[in-house]
């Protein structure tokens, strides 16, 4: 597909650039189309420059950070809305009221790499939609290597550093596109009034409640955007905990369920949570053409992805293990089941306005010891640490993330390290990302027999 055809000399403002890489590559992407691209973002340069050095080159791209231009959404062809920019913005408000698009560039990728013969999968829910999609996608892979197959497999979304819509060039008809897709990326699906040729929607659980205001019905409208405008021949696969919910939104396409994978198939990662994530790839792949003997290589050769209950290393006979990317306490919950007893649990970060007395409750079945990450922005720490009082449960605070990981390698003299902060990152870090590669590099760096 030419790029040039779809954004040449087409003034196109994008609405928040960000530093995960997903922004600078769709700006990008946008220049080297020939596009006239404006990025704005109440960021300053300053908090941007590692995005922003990226960009400087491209002489059809400028800068209005620091606070935004109402002319850049209403003297515009288009506006392209980074997930995190509410839909209620002043911004988004001025362009519609101006007669200006305003689109998603996941979304707007779907659209044309669904008109091209492409096939779009996209994976949503709370939990495990990062694991399925990888599991699907690395399946793939594998399952048309294996067939010297002229097709090729993708995988996009809210993946870290990768633009989904840099892909459009490059995919072609009969190609397979994964897609993760979280509920703010399934606003921009709704607007365009698309959804994937195959969907799967692992769970629902509360997450996100501080910007969906503690209701539940909002954040599974936005998520239902993954089924609502599928078409006959579409395909969509349900995690066993949602698809009552789904059946009751009276989806287009008849929801299939997946069945639990046999017994012998043997995973590389841990936990019942992830034998539920293989069988709705399972599910997916089986869906998708692939043979059984296909799935299952893919799926027990599958070694899980970072930040998600990843084993890091051994340290005097102790295991770490990073899930980073457990920012709700039921994340937390899944880790701590799947690795048992003897746990020594770092955990803590800012708000989310979720329920903790589950979480309290297998913290007394599981863990040995508590390091408790503190700080200033932390108020999701400072309420696990009443609840944690209440319970006469002990904890040590750590104030960083080094003085963390040090007392947990202190304190654990067996068992398991697990880092599953069951709160966001926001605070003591820029995002999750930071967060995850912080831990890993000083994780990496302790002395010690590996």
């Amino acid at each position: 597909m030419d790029c040039a055809d779809l954004f040449k000399n087409k003034r196109i403002t994008l609405l928040g650039l960000g530093l995960l890489g997903r922004g600078v590559g769709d700006a990008e992407f946008l220049a080297q189309c020939g596009a006239q691209v404006t990025v704005t973002d109440k960021k300053t340069e300053a908090e941007l420059a590692a995005s922003v050095e990226k960009l400087k080159q491209y002489s059809n791209v400028t800068f209005h950070l620091g606070g935004h231009d109402s002319r850049d959404f209403t003297d515009t062809d288009l506006v392209i809305k980074a997930a995190g920019v509410r839909l209620d913005s002043p911004e988004i408000a001025a362009a519609r009221a101006a007669g200006v698009p305003v689109m998603m560039s996941t979304a707007l990728f779907a659209k044309y790499a669904m008109e091209a013969g492409a096939k779009i999968v996209g994976i949503t829910g709370t939990r495990g939609k990062t694991t399925v999609a990888h599991m699907i996608h690395d399946s793939l892979i594998s399952a048309f290597a294996k067939a010297s197959a002229d097709r090729r497999a993708f995988l996009g979304g809210n993946v870290r550093g990768i633009s989904t819509l840099a892909m459009l060039p490059d995919v072609k008809a009969g190609d397979v596109v994964v897609l993760e897709l979280d509920s703010w990326q399934l606003q921009g699906f709704g607007d365009l009034k698309i959804s994937p040729n195959v969907a799967v929607f692992t769970n629902l659980m509360p997450d996100h409640m501080n910007y969906y205001d503690t209701d539940m019905e909002k954040y599974f409208v936005d998520k239902a955007n993954i089924f609502k405008y599928q078409k006959t021949g579409d395909m969509l696969v349900v995690g066993d905990r949602v698809a009552d919910r789904v059946r009751a939104a009276h989806p287009p396409v008849a929801p299939a369920a997946s069945q639990p994978i046999p017994e012998e198939w043997a995973l590389e990662i841990p936990g019942e949570h992830n034998r539920e994530n293989a069988a709705l790839a399972a599910a997916t792949l089986t869906a998708l053409g692939l043979s059984q003997e296909d799935v299952r290589e893919g799926l027990e050769s599958f070694e899980g992805v970072d930040g998600r209950l990843q084993f890091v290393r051994e340290l005097h006979g102790v295991k770490i293990y990073n899930d980073n990317n457990a920012t709700t306490p039921e994340a937390t919950i899944a880790a701590l089941r799947a690795l048992g007893k003897d746990i020594t649990l770092i955990v803590g970060g800012s708000e989310k306005g979720l329920a903790l007395e589950e979480l309290i409750s297998e913290i007394k079945k599981a863990v040995s010891h508590i390091t408790l990450l503190v700080h200033q922005n932390y108020q999701g720490s400072e309420r696990l640490k009443k609840d944690l009082d209440a319970e006469g449960i002990s904890y040590t605070e750590a104030r960083d993330l080094q003085g963390a990981v040090d007392d947990a390698v202190k304190s654990a003299r067996s068992g398991t390290i697990l880092f599953s902060p069951a709160f966001a990152s926001f605070g003591m870090f820029k995002n999750e990302y930071e967060r995850n590669d912080q831990f890993l590099e000083i994780v990496r760096k302790m002395g010690g027999v590996a």
